[in-house]
């Protein structure tokens, strides 16, 4: 009797942990979509060069994980609760330089250093705030039930989206009001210190939140040149250089869409907003029916499915530069491509590492993403710096190279991954099927992924 009474407490205060969860999610979602979705457009505001720009994404993108490798041990000495708070107290107040960086070039003090301070500020608070991603993850897929993780994530992943294009598009409005009364760098001054508030919130719930024991059983410690060493011959270590290898491919592009539309096409910060959150709302709209699908069918046929769009992305950014056609045509490719990539991608790694390595493995796995991420924006950079063509904008010809490196990636390396969980047999058509509301269910859809993926690229598993 004892007993049955402790598991329904344990599973009140799980229930508890996820909706708390949804609620500090919400407000660090308005944290990123009034602060860290526009540290780009401030970079650029302050005359950052485009060098400067790619190495924003480059270097932070390298030190975050290098910070979750560091502290990824933390969990052994500390609760994972008080990881997090302490680490998120200390990101919150890392808006502050950021803050006065805007007021310093609004007074035009500093102007010509200022684009540089901005590189390391924002690395610094990149590190801060990665220190708690292992500890994190670990928690909270200690919370989430595996028969329903991909439900619970498409859900959570729903709400913070439409969070995100609220608060993203506010902002937006707001900086374009401060612009047009040539007070741009008080609109971003604004923006961060909301940042920062909404971030002090978010630690709040996360303080409130129930954490399960973890207990680390001796030998669980693997060092990171072991997980390098055994990766290849490992289904999981696969994994893990698979998206290493496509995020070096998606960053050679990605800093540089900001660029694109601020400065080559002078879009407002509503139009660079609406056309960045048009692929946020087409991935919602289709998160729940992902979710869904990944429970039914594996988290491996997701990203099979949605690794033969994601390169269409950049190379439909190629075919017209139209407002109307951006937010209708490229956002909505990429949009439902990686709503489902990026949530089968989570929940892999949760169906692939047990739980007392859970933060050791993301933390390795986020460590090769970083490297990716680095080497990629880097190249990006240092495309954009040096290219002389003259038949192409050169930004897009660096959108062609990234779409051409994205099918490369994934047509060598998927076919080594396999699933993980048991799941029923799929049928590739009547999966697509499964994915489009039946109002909208067409005859012109059937057969299109059997087409793409086995016809086309002859993407299957090889193990």
């Amino acid at each position: 009797m004892a007993e049955k009474v402790k598991e329904d407490r344990i599973t009140a205060l799980r229930h508890h942990a996820r909706r708390l969860s949804i609620k500090e999610g919400a407000f660090a979602t308005i944290k990123s979509s009034l602060g860290d979705f526009y540290v780009a457009p401030f970079a650029i505001a302050i005359n950052s060069s485009n060098f400067i720009i790619g190495l924003i994404s480059s270097i932070s993108g390298l030190l975050g994980p290098i910070s979750q490798w560091f502290s990824s041990r933390l969990i052994e000495k500390f609760p994972r609760k008080k990881i997090t708070v302490t680490s998120l107290f200390y990101e919150s107040l890392l808006w502050i330089p950021l803050i006065i960086t805007a007021l310093l070039f609004y007074k035009g003090i500093l102007t010509s250093i200022l684009p540089l301070l901005v590189l390391i500020f924002f690395s610094v608070y990149i590190i801060v705030l990665n220190i708690a991603s292992p500890a994190w993850f670990s928690w909270i897929g200690d919370v989430v039930d595996e028969g329903y993780r991909g439900k619970w994530f498409a859900k959570r992943n729903f709400i913070l989206g439409f969070v995100s294009i609220i608060f993203t598009l506010l902002a937006a409005f707001l900086l374009d009001f401060f612009k047009k009364n040539n007070y741009t760098m008080i609109g971003f001054a604004v923006l961060f210190f909301c940042a920062m508030i909404a971030r002090f919130i978010s630690r709040y719930y996360v303080g409130k939140t129930y954490e399960p024991k973890l207990k680390l059983e001796k030998g669980y410690y693997f060092s990171f040149f072991q997980f390098i060493k055994k990766a290849p011959s490992n289904n999981f270590g696969r994994f893990a250089i698979f998206r290493a290898l496509l995020n070096f491919a998606v960053a050679i592009s990605s800093p540089f869409f900001a660029v694109y539309m601020l400065r080559n096409l002078n879009f407002s910060y509503t139009a660079f907003m609406a056309v960045i959150l048009a692929e946020t709302l087409f991935g919602l709209l289709i998160m729940k029916q992902w979710g869904k699908f990944a429970d039914k069918y594996g988290n491996y046929e997701v990203m099979k499915i949605t690794a033969a769009f994601i390169p269409l992305y950049p190379i439909l950014w190629l075919i017209s530069n139209s407002f109307i056609y951006l937010i209708l045509v490229p956002a909505l490719v990429g949009g439902i491509a990686w709503a489902g990539f990026n949530l089968a991608s989570g929940n892999f790694i949760y169906d692939s590492v047990t739980p007392k390595r859970r933060g050791l493995a993301v933390s390795y796995y986020n460590v090769l993403n970083g490297i990716g991420i680095f080497l990629g924006a880097g190249l990006g950079a240092i495309l954009i710096k040096t290219l002389t063509i003259t038949f192409m904008d050169k930004i897009l010809f660096v959108f062609l190279i990234s779409g051409i490196a994205r099918i490369i990636v994934s047509m060598t390396m998927l076919p080594y991954i396999r699933e993980v969980r048991k799941t029923e047999t799929f049928n590739s058509e009547k999966a697509l099927l499964s994915l489009i509301p039946r109002k909208i269910k067409l005859p012109i859809f059937e057969g299109t992924y059997e087409f793409i993926v086995k016809k086309q690229f002859h993407w299957g598993n090889k193990n």
